[in-house]
């Protein structure tokens, strides 16, 4: 985890030197899920849309919550916020490596677990989170596909191994499939 803040002039200097020497140890390892494992080890999976952030502090780290309309229950009860870690703020900055981004207006599908404490995040943190796009013909009758990005960070294997992870495009219909075989279900939830 990185952190950035925005101090006087003078102590600036000192700042970068002593953030500079905590960076390295504030690294993001994560462990490689498959869409198998992501959609069990979830609490909920939703097909949703952003539709606004703030920010709040829990527990000395930076969250920022995102709230989500909920399109299409695919798993559980579907959540209408989902917690990232990193975020701003008054002023200050803390960045949180493998952490996604994600945007007001757009549609995700979000695989997400629920802790202890009521907080819902992201499963696999950038894993768990599928940008909506279409292809196709003018006018909007494409196909609708899911995509996830190669992750950046530190990725290991189930037995510690580094592996390099690979970007991801299915077909929305084939990715809500798989979820359904991979949870041994006949239908996924209809859309709300």
């Amino acid at each position: 985890m990185r952190v950035e803040s925005r101090l006087p002039i003078g102590l600036a200097p000192l700042a970068g030197i002593i953030l500079g020497l905590a960076a390295p140890a504030l690294a993001t390892t994560l462990e490689q899920l498959s869409l198998d494992e992501m959609a069990r080890q979830s609490t909920a999976i939703v097909r949703a849309r952003v539709t606004g952030s703030h920010a709040a502090t829990r527990s000395g780290n930076i969250y920022t919550y995102f709230q989500l309309q909920v399109l299409e229950n695919w798993k559980g009860q579907g959540s209408n916020e989902v917690a990232v870690p990193g975020g701003v703020i008054d002023g200050i900055r803390q960045s949180v490596t493998g952490a996604p981004e994600l945007k007001i207006g757009k549609e995700y599908v979000l695989f997400l677990w629920t802790s202890r404490s009521g907080v819902t995040q992201l499963t696999g943190l950038s894993q768990g989170l599928f940008g909506l796009s279409e292809e196709g013909s003018v006018g909007g009758g494409g196909v609708a596909f899911a995509r996830r990005p190669a992750a950046s960070e530190l990725m290991l294997d189930h037995s510690g191994r580094p592996v390099e992870d690979r970007p991801l495009s299915i077909q929305l219909s084939d990715l809500r499939a798989r979820v359904r075989e991979a949870l041994g279900v006949a239908t996924v939830g209809a859309a709300k």
